[in-house]
């Protein structure tokens, strides 16, 4: 597993938001949609960003599973087997 999943996908989303807030100030509980604002094509750039830095294939899931990736913190869930599995 990456060395800090939660760090990664902080960084990875902080990328793709308009004002590239702090990765320590993104809250694993908080709505990807509703608190950051993402778009349906940024978060397909965040989670392909994500699972290529995690070393996961973005092809373990379904496009139920990325309907369900709605905070921070179900990606980190989502993607932790799968990295786990890496390391």
């Amino acid at each position: 597993m990456p060395a800090d999943l939660d760090t990664l996908a902080r960084e990875q989303l902080s990328r793709v938001l308009r004002d590239h807030p702090d990765p320590e100030v993104l809250d694993l509980n908080e709505d990807l949609v509703n608190t950051y604002g993402i778009t349906s094509l940024n978060k397909v750039l965040f989670l392909t960003s994500l699972c290529k830095a995690a070393d996961v294939g973005l092809d373990n899931f379904t496009e139920d599973d990325l309907a369900g990736m709605r905070t921070l913190g179900n990606v980190v869930g989502a993607l932790a087997p799968h990295a786990a599995q890496k390391g």
